[in-house]
Protein backbone atom coordinates (compact mmCIF):
# COMPACT_ATOMS: atom_id res chain seq x y z
CA UNK A 1 0.00 0.00 0.00
CA UNK A 2 1.25 3.31 -1.26
CA UNK A 3 0.00 7.02 -0.50
CA UNK A 4 0.89 10.23 -1.83
CA UNK A 5 -0.40 13.40 -2.12
CA UNK A 6 -1.26 14.83 -5.57
CA UNK A 7 -2.48 18.43 -3.71
CA UNK A 8 -3.22 20.10 -0.88
CA UNK A 9 -6.85 18.34 -1.19
CA UNK A 10 -5.86 15.05 -3.02
CA UNK A 11 -4.60 11.98 -1.97
CA UNK A 12 -3.99 8.62 -4.25
CA UNK A 13 -3.83 5.23 -2.95
CA UNK A 14 -2.01 2.32 -4.56
CA UNK A 15 -3.52 -1.01 -3.59
CA UNK A 16 -1.53 -4.07 -4.76
CA UNK A 17 -3.62 -7.38 -5.57
CA UNK A 18 -1.99 -8.64 -2.24
CA UNK A 19 -2.55 -5.49 -0.11
CA UNK A 20 -6.87 -7.01 -1.03
CA UNK A 21 -6.25 -10.59 -0.71
CA UNK A 22 -4.13 -10.00 3.02
CA UNK A 23 -7.78 -8.29 3.83
CA UNK A 24 -9.98 -11.41 2.55
CA UNK A 25 -11.07 -8.72 0.05
CA UNK A 26 -11.65 -9.75 -3.96
CA UNK A 27 -11.31 -7.37 -6.64
CA UNK A 28 -14.77 -6.75 -7.49
CA UNK A 29 -15.59 -6.43 -3.31
CA UNK A 30 -14.66 -2.68 -4.37
CA UNK A 31 -17.75 -2.64 -6.39
CA UNK A 32 -19.75 -3.77 -3.58
CA UNK A 33 -21.00 -2.18 0.04
CA UNK A 34 -19.89 -4.89 2.33
CA UNK A 35 -18.08 -4.19 5.89
CA UNK A 36 -14.31 -5.30 4.27
CA UNK A 37 -14.23 -2.59 2.21
CA UNK A 38 -15.59 -0.06 4.83
CA UNK A 39 -12.84 -1.49 7.30
CA UNK A 40 -10.30 -1.09 4.36
CA UNK A 41 -11.39 3.07 3.29
CA UNK A 42 -11.44 3.19 7.50
CA UNK A 43 -8.17 2.26 7.12
CA UNK A 44 -6.94 3.92 3.96
CA UNK A 45 -7.92 7.29 5.46
CA UNK A 46 -6.40 6.30 9.17
CA UNK A 47 -2.90 6.02 7.42
CA UNK A 48 -3.55 8.65 5.06
CA UNK A 49 -3.81 11.23 7.94
CA UNK A 50 -1.19 10.00 10.19
CA UNK A 51 1.40 9.85 6.90
CA UNK A 52 0.47 12.67 5.28
CA UNK A 53 -1.91 14.81 7.78
CA UNK A 54 -4.53 14.56 5.43
CA UNK A 55 -7.88 15.62 7.08
CA UNK A 56 -10.90 13.17 6.35
CA UNK A 57 -13.78 15.58 7.85
CA UNK A 58 -16.11 16.69 5.59
CA UNK A 59 -17.06 14.95 2.19
CA UNK A 60 -14.64 12.78 -0.04
CA UNK A 61 -15.11 11.98 -3.43
CA UNK A 62 -13.40 8.66 -4.25
CA UNK A 63 -12.19 7.10 -7.42
CA UNK A 64 -11.25 3.85 -7.06
CA UNK A 65 -9.61 2.51 -10.81
CA UNK A 66 -8.78 -1.13 -11.35
CA UNK A 67 -5.84 -1.69 -13.83
CA UNK A 68 -5.39 -4.98 -15.26
CA UNK A 69 -1.67 -5.14 -14.21
CA UNK A 70 -1.14 -3.21 -11.48
CA UNK A 71 -3.93 -3.13 -8.58
CA UNK A 72 -6.30 -0.69 -7.75
CA UNK A 73 -5.74 3.28 -7.67
CA UNK A 74 -7.73 5.23 -5.27
CA UNK A 75 -7.53 8.75 -5.46
CA UNK A 76 -9.70 10.86 -2.80
CA UNK A 77 -10.27 14.51 -3.25
CA UNK A 78 -11.68 16.67 0.14
CA UNK A 79 -14.63 18.57 -0.42
CA UNK A 80 -16.44 17.88 -4.04
CA UNK A 81 -20.48 16.56 -4.18
CA UNK A 82 -22.32 14.75 -6.63
CA UNK A 83 -25.59 13.22 -6.28
CA UNK A 84 -24.99 11.50 -9.67
CA UNK A 85 -22.74 9.19 -8.03
CA UNK A 86 -23.53 6.17 -4.89
CA UNK A 87 -22.15 7.01 -1.59
CA UNK A 88 -20.68 5.07 1.14
CA UNK A 89 -21.55 6.41 4.60
CA UNK A 90 -19.45 4.54 8.00
CA UNK A 91 -22.69 4.24 10.10
CA UNK A 92 -20.32 4.77 13.37
CA UNK A 93 -18.37 7.63 11.76
CA UNK A 94 -21.17 9.31 9.55
CA UNK A 95 -20.30 12.94 11.17
CA UNK A 96 -16.56 12.13 10.49
CA UNK A 97 -16.86 11.43 6.80
CA UNK A 98 -18.74 10.60 4.08
CA UNK A 99 -17.41 9.27 1.01
CA UNK A 100 -18.56 9.51 -2.25
CA UNK A 101 -17.45 6.54 -4.90
CA UNK A 102 -16.74 5.93 -7.99
CA UNK A 103 -15.63 2.96 -9.31
CA UNK A 104 -14.20 2.45 -12.85
CA UNK A 105 -12.52 -0.47 -14.31
CA UNK A 106 -9.78 0.23 -16.72
CA UNK A 107 -7.96 -1.89 -19.12
CA UNK A 108 -4.96 0.52 -19.06
CA UNK A 109 -1.51 -1.14 -18.40
CA UNK A 110 0.94 1.73 -16.96
CA UNK A 111 5.02 1.30 -17.03
CA UNK A 112 7.74 3.41 -15.41
CA UNK A 113 11.28 3.72 -16.99
CA UNK A 114 13.94 4.85 -15.35
CA UNK A 115 15.82 5.03 -18.46
CA UNK A 116 14.78 6.33 -21.99
CA UNK A 117 17.16 3.39 -23.32
CA UNK A 118 14.67 1.07 -21.19
CA UNK A 119 11.69 2.01 -23.61
CA UNK A 120 13.50 1.70 -26.92
CA UNK A 121 13.79 -2.12 -25.58
CA UNK A 122 11.03 -2.77 -24.50
CA UNK A 123 8.91 -1.19 -27.59
CA UNK A 124 11.52 -3.29 -29.93
CA UNK A 125 10.06 -6.10 -27.72
CA UNK A 126 6.65 -5.69 -27.98
CA UNK A 127 6.88 -4.74 -31.25
CA UNK A 128 4.55 -5.51 -33.99
CA UNK A 129 1.74 -6.14 -32.66
CA UNK A 130 1.94 -2.59 -30.49
CA UNK A 131 2.72 -0.83 -33.06
CA UNK A 132 -0.39 1.53 -32.91
CA UNK A 133 -0.12 1.68 -28.78
CA UNK A 134 0.92 3.75 -26.36
CA UNK A 135 1.42 7.07 -24.88
CA UNK A 136 4.57 8.27 -23.84
CA UNK A 137 4.98 10.69 -20.79
CA UNK A 138 7.32 12.26 -18.92
CA UNK A 139 6.68 12.62 -15.02
CA UNK A 140 8.84 13.20 -12.62
CA UNK A 141 12.07 13.04 -14.02
CA UNK A 142 10.86 9.14 -15.50
CA UNK A 143 9.33 7.72 -18.75
CA UNK A 144 5.96 6.71 -18.40
CA UNK A 145 4.35 4.66 -20.91
CA UNK A 146 0.84 3.59 -20.98
CA UNK A 147 -0.77 0.80 -23.21
CA UNK A 148 -5.32 0.28 -23.46
CA UNK A 149 -5.21 -3.28 -23.79
CA UNK A 150 -7.87 -5.00 -25.28
CA UNK A 151 -7.05 -8.31 -26.19
CA UNK A 152 -9.33 -11.51 -24.31
CA UNK A 153 -5.85 -13.22 -24.72
CA UNK A 154 -4.34 -14.10 -20.99
CA UNK A 155 -1.82 -15.59 -22.48
CA UNK A 156 -0.36 -12.41 -24.53
CA UNK A 157 -1.41 -10.06 -21.86
CA UNK A 158 1.13 -12.12 -19.39
CA UNK A 159 3.82 -12.06 -22.53
CA UNK A 160 3.13 -8.53 -22.48
CA UNK A 161 3.61 -7.85 -18.94
CA UNK A 162 6.36 -10.16 -18.62
CA UNK A 163 8.55 -7.96 -21.17
CA UNK A 164 7.30 -4.44 -19.56
CA UNK A 165 8.68 -5.77 -16.21
CA UNK A 166 11.65 -6.39 -17.36
CA UNK A 167 12.61 -3.19 -18.75
CA UNK A 168 10.01 -0.80 -16.39
CA UNK A 169 8.09 -0.97 -13.29
CA UNK A 170 4.34 -1.01 -12.92
CA UNK A 171 2.89 2.08 -11.28
CA UNK A 172 -0.59 3.21 -10.10
CA UNK A 173 -0.81 6.88 -12.23
CA UNK A 174 -3.99 6.90 -14.37
CA UNK A 175 -3.85 8.81 -17.38
CA UNK A 176 -6.12 12.08 -15.91
CA UNK A 177 -3.12 12.60 -13.47
CA UNK A 178 -0.15 12.14 -16.11
CA UNK A 179 -2.23 14.70 -18.31
CA UNK A 180 -2.70 17.08 -15.19
CA UNK A 181 0.99 16.40 -13.75
CA UNK A 182 3.26 15.17 -16.78
CA UNK A 183 4.41 16.20 -19.82
CA UNK A 184 3.19 14.28 -23.42
CA UNK A 185 5.82 13.36 -25.26
CA UNK A 186 4.32 10.75 -27.62
CA UNK A 187 0.46 11.22 -28.10
CA UNK A 188 -0.55 8.39 -29.83
CA UNK A 189 1.38 5.30 -31.40
CA UNK A 190 4.08 5.61 -29.52
CA UNK A 191 5.14 2.07 -29.39
CA UNK A 192 5.27 2.29 -33.81
CA UNK A 193 6.84 5.89 -33.36
CA UNK A 194 9.63 4.74 -30.72
CA UNK A 195 10.35 1.51 -33.44
CA UNK A 196 10.38 3.97 -36.27
CA UNK A 197 12.67 6.43 -34.95
CA UNK A 198 15.09 4.74 -32.54
CA UNK A 199 15.30 1.34 -34.11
Amino acid sequence: MKIERLSHDKIRIFLTFDDLTERGIQKYDMWREIPKVHELFNELMDQAYSELGFDTNGPLAVEVFAMPAQGMVVIVTKGKHSEKQGSYADDEDEDVFEMEVTLEESDLISYTFNDFEHVIAAAKRIGPQYTDAGVLYAYQNKWVLQLEYESEDDRQFDNLVSVLSEFGEANSYTDAVLSEYGKVVIAEGAIGVIRAQFA
